[in-house]
């Protein structure tokens, strides 16, 4: 007899910065059989952001079941999520070191945004992904970079991501079933994750997407 009162699983939220296997993240869940949201749409959202208005975030959350990368690897968010879904997992992707994960960030950019050499702020703002200098937006409006900055300056870049780590697990201290701090590349992790979701692990490791020095 079918159970139409059968609990459903909870929502899933891939929240670490983008460069720490996040695309992998969302073919594990992809091949789980979660629905994942639609990252352009996701990443359209970004204006809501600047300006702290995460009701149309949320919506946007209500269409899916498992999400991953911008706004969801951005400050404050999973705060936002978590107020809305609180029975919801929480994965924080993270890589070896802090400086593993600058050099992987601006290897990629430096492929995506300026012909293979690092990323000026002019490339920034002519870059066409998403539109025309949504890039130079982000930087702006979510890390704080002025037009007189290195927009890689490596300081300000690992002092953002060590301290956005740092705060999402002091926040999920008390809620240690909600959260899995975790790094593709260590022996075993994906043993791990498959046990945080409740889910029967379906290969020997991964389901590698993008698997290159630039992990993403």
């Amino acid at each position: 007899m079918f159970n139409w009162f059968k609990k459903k699983s909870p929502k899933v939220f891939c929240i670490g910065r983008n460069k720490t296997g996040t695309t992998t993240i969302k073919k594990t869940l992809e091949d789980f059989g979660y629905k994942l949201g639609d990252q352009r749409e996701a990443e359209l959202l970004n204006k809501f952001y600047y300006d702290k208005n995460f009701a149309p975030i949320i919506k946007y959350c209500k269409k899916a079941d498992a999400f991953q990368d911008v706004p969801f690897s951005w400050p404050e968010t999973y705060l936002q999520v978590y107020k809305a879904f609180p029975n919801a997992k929480f994965i924080l992707t993270v890589r070896e070191s802090s400086e593993v994960w600058y050099n992987s960030l601006v290897n990629f950019h430096s492929k995506i945004h300026a012909e293979n050499k690092r990323p000026t702020v002019e490339d920034l703002k002519n870059a066409p992904y998403v539109y025309k200098g949504w890039a130079w937006e982000n930087r702006q409006n979510v890390y704080g970079f002025t037009e007189a900055d290195d927009p890689y300056d490596k300081e300000k870049w690992i002092k953002s991501y060590e301290k956005y780590n740092a705060e999402v697990v002091e926040f999920f201290k008390d809620k240690p079933n909600q959260l899995i701090v975790i790094d593709l590349s260590k022996e075993n992790s994906y043993f791990e994750l498959c046990a945080f979701l409740g889910k029967e692990p379906l290969y020997d490791n991964f389901p590698w997407e993008n698997k290159t020095s630039d992990i993403k």
